[in-house]
């Protein structure tokens, strides 16, 4: 029997997230074959599956499926932890939406049931892959801004709409921090490795906000919007070097980021983390020193446009090939117990150590295998 060039994969979840990954998986990754979806509401997924000619079928008929080898999660983030546990117990492989978990100790537990079963357990989000965030790293691997001495990461967001327009906003896992900040904090991680201590505040100064986005049915009506909307962490990596997260959602709805990194020989000057492509641009000292060079980087990178779903088939070439997947449990389950201990350290109002570590996942250099072009 020869080497199998794909793997089998159920989507679970219909909603709006879905048809940017099941056009891609469909459409772009060889190593990817959709067989089926499954949704919460049947029809759902009968319009999913007629879209992109493939079955319909139930969660525990995907599961019962002897050909399927992957499940991969698009629901949201409290039904997370119970789906995968199925999965895995189903003898599947699973990536899932971000976070993880909505608990460090609910994600060791999946992690220790995915060891148990000799499956991969993947997460969310696969931005990191993307050309932007694969050109600061090769900017960074190269020595082009020397030895790194901080990093700025501050985001803005508008939860007043976001919580209107996408409601799971307002259920757990929505805050800022793990549906919004986790881009940053993935891409952070990826390019300087694990966290080691953070100082945080952590507030929402509007529990309860009113609708007002124009000509939706509860217009001008209160609801309860129960997460974080406002971070603002320290941090100490493990490398030694410090930096400054902040997000705030208490302003316009245009997500518009400063995100640099700095260094002794220039800073590099990165873009939205929630987004693939996006330029990167080289600060670098002249002979003037008030008068920096800005020099835009592209190495022809893959990955410019919306390619969720390169998170999933990174994943099915690491099963295939035996390595260990770039977006692997390990890194997901440290980037939630970041924030979680931004949560410990303003309520405790003191430094906090991150209990978890991951490595740095390697540099994705041969992404443009994986895209059919």
């Amino acid at each position: 029997m020869g080497k199998r060039e794909c793997l089998i994969v159920g989507v679970v979840g219909c909603g709006k997230i879905s048809d940017i990954y099941l056009k891609n998986m469909t459409e772009k990754f060889p190593v990817l074959k959709v067989k089926s979806c499954c949704a919460v509401h049947p029809e759902h997924a009968r319009k999913k599956a007629q879209q992109y000619k493939i079955a319909a079928c139930t969660y525990e008929e995907m599961l019962a499926d002897p050909q399927i080898d992957m499940v991969v999660i698009l629901t949201p983030a409290p039904t997370h932890a119970s789906l995968i546990r199925q999965a895995l117990a189903a003898g599947k492989h699973v990536y899932t939406e971000k976070p993880i978990a909505l608990t460090v100790e609910e994600a060791a537990e999946l992690s220790a049931l995915a060891e148990e079963s000799g499956k991969y357990l993947c997460a969310a989000p696969d931005t990191f892959l993307g050309s932007a965030l694969q050109t600061a790293r090769r900017a960074v691997d190269e020595g082009e801004i020397g030895e790194i001495t901080g990093f700025t990461v501050n985001a803005n967001r508008c939860q007043d709409l976001m919580t209107v327009i996408l409601p799971n906003n307002n259920l757990p896992g929505g805050g800022v921090g793990l549906n919004y900040g986790i881009y940053y904090m993935t891409a952070l991680i990826s390019l300087l490795g694990p966290v080691e201590e953070v100082s945080a505040l952590v507030r929402n100064p509007k529990p309860v906000r009113i609708n007002r986005l124009p000509g939706h049915p509860d217009f001008g009506k209160e609801y309860a919007s129960p997460n974080e909307s406002q971070i603002a962490a320290s941090l100490r990596m493990g490398n030694g070097v410090i930096g400054a997260f902040f997000l705030n959602g208490e302003s316009i709805l245009s997500d518009l980021a400063l995100f640099c990194l700095y260094g002794t020989k220039g800073v590099l000057r990165l873009t939205d983390a929630n987004q693939f492509g996006g330029q990167v641009t080289l600060i670098k000292n002249t002979s003037d020193y008030f008068h920096p060079e800005e020099i835009p980087l592209d190495y022809g990178l893959p990955y410019e446009k919306d390619s969720r779903g390169v998170g999933p088939a990174e994943m099915a070439a690491a099963i295939l090939s035996g390595r260990e997947s770039r977006t692997d449990k390990a890194m997901a389950i440290h980037v939630l117990d970041v924030f979680c201990a931004m949560e410990r350290s303003s309520e405790k109002g003191r430094r906090t150590v991150v209990n978890s570590t991951c490595r740095r996942p390697e540099a994705f250099r041969e992404g443009i295998k994986l895209l059919r072009l």
